[in-house]
């Protein structure tokens, strides 16, 4: 009776075996029937278009998710890392003149404001403390401090532009730009950053001027604001291009 059960398990696992053996052989070929159909497929902004409409639908459910109040999770300054890390250098030339420096901001064809640093300096100083996260994999916990966008927008009379969906952000050599939805910009962490650690922007954190938009992945916390415009069409997003995500949110 024993040799019999033994013999009798012996052939159920051998079955089980093959069966899951010839499952997973299906799969690696369905797999690779997939890849090979999805490489076959044309490019839509950028992104295979299966890919692109999936980041679209994610796109509408994080937009119909989002809340002002909330919140990135904020940190004292002693956790803030001393050596910040850089998350690109697209869009900062070497060449770049610091004294003819101004924001351009267009406010509607005809109406453009050109703003000094010392401008934005006079408006009330934010600061902001949380763990930048970088589409690259790595996250650090980092110090920075400016105006509020929404201070800035009152302040300039930006209250039909911030009705706009999309504001658009473009480096002053034209080879870094972002859009970026409206709402997430007039979130009460996003700032117009001239600081980090306490003292101005380094070069190559984008001095004079950048973005640090906490509820958005470091692609868009663009360095060294030359142009900001408004939109109710995506403006160009320079990953977006790329195959990327427009939203980037968190």
């Amino acid at each position: 009776m024993d040799q019999k059960e033994k013999v009798v398990s012996e052939k159920y696992i051998r079955n089980k075996t093959i069966v899951a053996f010839g499952i997973f052989v299906i799969l690696i070929i369905c797999s690779l029937l997939a890849w090979k159909w999805l490489q076959n497929q044309p490019r839509e902004e950028g992104a295979l278009r299966p890919l692109r409409k999936v980041l679209n639908a994610n796109e509408i459910v994080f937009q119909n998710l989002y809340s002002t109040g909330n919140l990135s999770k904020v940190y004292p300054a002693s956790k803030a890392a001393p050596r910040v890390r850089v998350n690109g250098d697209a869009g900062l030339a070497d060449n770049f003149d610091t004294a003819s420096w101004r924001l351009k901001l267009t406010r509607s064809p005809g109406d453009t404001l050109f703003i000094t640093l010392d401008d934005v300096k006079k408006l009330p100083k934010t600061e902001v403390i949380f763990d930048f996260k970088c589409i690259e994999g790595w996250s650090q916990v980092t110090h920075w401090a400016g105006v509020r966008f929404s201070e800035f927008a009152k302040h300039y009379g930006l209250n039909d532009q911030t009705k706009s969906l999309y504001t658009g952000l473009i480096t002053p050599d034209q080879e870094y730009y972002v859009g970026i939805d409206t709402k997430s910009m007039m979130h009460d962490q996003t700032i117009l950053c001239y600081e980090m650690n306490g003292k101005p922007l380094p070069m190559n954190q984008g001095y004079p001027l950048r973005l640090i938009i906490p509820v958005k992945y470091g692609v868009k916390h663009l360095k060294r604001i030359g142009t900001m415009y408004f939109s109710n069409s995506r403006p160009k997003d320079y990953w977006f291009e790329r195959g990327y995500d427009y939203y980037c949110g968190l």
